[in-house]
């Protein structure tokens, strides 16, 4: 391939569509905005969620509480889980996705102690609760905080 061979994919650009541009268009005239009111005016239309000054949806619903929009969001996993890696693996987050046991990571996978844990495992996870880490170290395997 040369570089005066290249071209877009078929069907990726098209043309700019010119408005207000004759009624044999099919979009002359008003081009789409109507007569008058104020979506038709040169520094018209209203700012997203304005409800004409009816009070807006937004300040209209109760806010109860606070939600930490910076909090960290862990995938979690349990102990009981892991039993379907072989003895003596390292279990990090892409052999878990691999697995199937989770289908997205989101800010870590964190491993809880639900169940038993029956294979050595060296276990590579963002955290552990207490009873996790004790129970994959009763098993003979390593908890690792990456």
């Amino acid at each position: 391939m040369k570089l005066h061979e290249l071209s877009p994919a078929p069907g990726s650009n098209k043309d700019v569509y010119r408005k207000g541009r004759g009624h044999g268009s099919g979009n002359g005239k008003t081009a789409g905005k109507g007569h008058k009111g104020q979506n038709a005016r040169s520094g018209g239309g209203v700012r997203p969620g304005f409800e004409g000054g009816q009070m807006p949806l937004a300040r209209r619903v109760p806010k109860r509480g606070f939600i930490n929009i910076f909090a960290t969001k862990y995938a979690t996993i349990n102990v009981s889980d892991l039993n379907c890696f072989e003895d003596g693996a390292v279990v990090d987050t892409n052999a878990i996705l691999a697995a199937g046991l989770l289908k997205k990571t989101l800010d870590g996978v964190k491993v809880l102690g639900n169940g038993e844990l029956t294979k050595k495992l060296t276990v590579n996870a963002a955290a552990f609760s207490t009873s996790a880490k004790q129970k994959i170290e009763e098993a003979g395997g390593k908890a690792e905080v990456k």
